[in-house]
């Protein structure tokens, strides 16, 4: 509950409600928070039996927690019906990271990777790691400045 709160902010939060209600009122006080509280929870326990009793038994396995959004989508994501991990594993970020190099610099994607594996590397993809040579300047593009 208090997961962000330091020693001493907590010592000055302490020190301030002794200040505040005095030595006398202050374990009331604890006791009424702490009842408070409790009543609130067990309030929100019993609306989320009743919300699970009123839904019925076909969602038996329903958990509040589904209706963040991050926890829905990551669980529908998880999902595989859809046949996404297909769809994620077929998609090759090296090989189109090399085509779209390939088109920035006005090179045929054949003539690259026929290239490239006469070069080398294999399956024409770039070392985006290698750095230029000192003579090597990059290419001026016009439309860019």
């Amino acid at each position: 509950m208090f997961n962000d709160i330091g020693p001493l902010e907590l010592v000055t939060l302490v020190l301030l409600a002794v200040l505040v209600f005095g030595p006398e009122k202050l374990p009331k006080m604890i006791q009424d928070v702490t009842r408070t509280i409790r009543k609130i929870r067990e309030f929100s326990e019993g609306a989320k039996q009743d919300i699970r009793q009123e839904l019925g038994p076909e969602f038996k396995d329903f958990e509040f927690e589904d209706l963040n959004p991050k926890t829905f989508i990551r669980k529908q994501l998880d999902n595989d019906e859809l046949g996404l991990k297909e769809i994620r594993n077929g998609f090759d970020l090296k090989k189109e990271m090399a085509e779209v190099t390939d088109a920035v610099h006005g090179r045929d994607a054949d003539s690259s990777s026929s290239s490239a594996s006469s070069s080398g590397t294999s399956g024409g993809t770039v070392d985006m790691t290698k750095k230029p040579e000192a003579d090597e300047r990059p290419p001026y593009d016009a439309d860019a400045t």
